[in-house]
């Protein structure tokens, strides 16, 4: 076989064979095909795409080329969760305990921020002594004895995967649907999932801009997991607006414990109960998603997943009285609070902006290795469809430089879009995707 061969069948729109997708997949690993040909292929997929059938192939071929774990023995089923990314999404450190607490147990491996989107292990970094460097026996003991893991990627999970990312990252084909849904699926895949549940996020804060683009990856992710023997459900979910009231990572964990405590935002808590209730009801604990929600909604309310958090600090070498004292989490040195200009009601709160204002403060990074300062961040007070009076707080800056406070308030305020006239809320989910369709 030849990589150029390849590259010209995919560029005259015909099917690939599992063969020829593993040849291309391994000899690109390995470094035998240089980057301007795997470059040239990346962008005939993302002009010709793929069928269901190549894009499971191209999932399972990037998953093999490196370690795939297996937690046989471990736990009777492997559930996981992938959000596609967004702007205050704090959910899975409330989804993770709600699940544990109903007696699912969940080995998580979650990545950092990059650019405007959070990153789940830059938050729960808040919390002084947090490990997420766990080795993969660790991983494996604390999954059996404790039943909840929340960490870095462990072992040589998929490097196909993060060869090619890179690659498409400045070739312009990180858009192509094939590549993102094989993309999430060959790290689920190798991190040994076998149910999972997806949150595709959709708007303005999100890379999938239309609920259509997002419902097509959804369908695309979920039959790869049929095509590869495991089961997926996906959520498509709005990102206009920042999910909750906080972005920054101490803010975030703060408002997470909040919502464990049932004090949180009611989208926020509302998003975490419908992601939580697929994962319950996926792992066969109970018939029907409703049925699910129900446990979820009880381990929340008698305050059971909240003490699995704490738990789950406690485990990995995080200091508890954070959790049990949430004042005591990194706090920025300047605090803001920006009222309305005007009365009237919210038609945009750009979730967007939002995400990169935080960057500008510190919150996130640009590039990989870019050190982040946990304290500061944005709180936005309200919400698409509200009404707010002259005056009243419309969001709250928390910085650490007094340089970036201009350049952020005045983008924050065009950030908030109003209109005369009453405006409806922003649904929280659009659609469900699941393998029974």
């Amino acid at each position: 076989m030849r990589a150029v061969d390849l590259i010209i069948k995919k560029r005259d729109k015909l099917e690939l064979s599992k063969e020829e997708i593993q040849f291309f997949i391994n000899e690109y690993t390995k470094g035998s095909i240089p980057d301007y040909q795997a470059s040239a292929w990346a962008m005939a997929v993302m002009l010709n795409g793929m069928t269901h059938r190549e894009i499971t192939d191209l999932t399972l071929a990037m998953a093999a080329s490196g370690e795939i774990l297996d937690f046989t023995g471990v736990v009777d089923v492997v559930i996981d969760k992938h959000s596609t990314g967004g702007v205050g999404d704090k959910t899975s450190l409330v989804v993770l305990p709600l699940v544990v607490a109903c007696g699912v147990p969940v080995g998580k491996m979650s990545g950092r921020g990059l650019g405007f989107t959070g990153g789940t292990l830059d938050k729960m970094e808040s919390i002084p002594g947090f490990n997420i460097y766990l080795t993969k026996a660790k991983f494996i003991q604390q999954l059996s004895e404790v039943g909840m893991v929340l960490a870095g990627q462990t072992g040589d999970l998929a490097p196909a995967d993060g060869k090619l990312y890179a690659l498409r990252d400045v070739t312009g084909t990180v858009p192509s649907l094939p590549l993102i849904a094989s993309s999430i699926m060959c790290k689920k895949i190798a991190a040994g999932a076998q149910r999972i549940v997806l949150d595709v996020k959709t708007g303005l804060g999100a890379f999938m801009q239309s609920v259509d683009e997002a419902k097509d990856l959804a369908k695309m992710m979920v039959e790869i997991a049929r095509l590869a023997d495991r089961r997926a459900a996906a959520l498509i979910s709005d990102m206009n607006q920042p999910l909750g009231n906080t972005i920054g990572n101490a803010l975030e964990v703060r408002e997470a414990l909040e919502t464990l405590q049932g004090n949180g935002p009611y989208d926020l808590t509302e998003h975490a109960l419908e992601v939580a209730s697929y994962m319950v009801n996926m792992s066969d604990k109970t018939n029907k998603v409703v049925e699910a929600r129900e446990k979820v909604e009880q381990v929340l309310e008698n305050g059971k997943a909240w003490e699995y958090f704490r738990r789950l600090v406690e485990v990995q070498g995080g200091d508890v009285s954070y959790v049990d004292n949430p004042e005591k989490l990194p706090k920025a040195k300047l605090i803001e609070t920006v009222p309305a200009p005007r009365s009237g009601y919210l038609t945009q709160v750009h979730a967007r902006i939002i995400g990169e204002m935080a960057v500008v403060l510190g919150a996130g990074r640009l590039e990989k290795n870019q050190a982040i300062d946990h304290a500061v961040g944005i709180e936005v007070h309200h919400k698409v469809g509200d009404k707010v009076e002259k005056d009243q707080p419309l969001f709250t800056i928390h910085a650490d430089k007094e340089d970036d406070h201009d350049e952020v308030r005045q983008a924050l305020l065009e950030a908030h879009q109003w209109s005369d006239e009453p405006v409806k809320p922003l649904p929280l989910f659009y659609d469900v995707v699941t393998d029974e369709q």
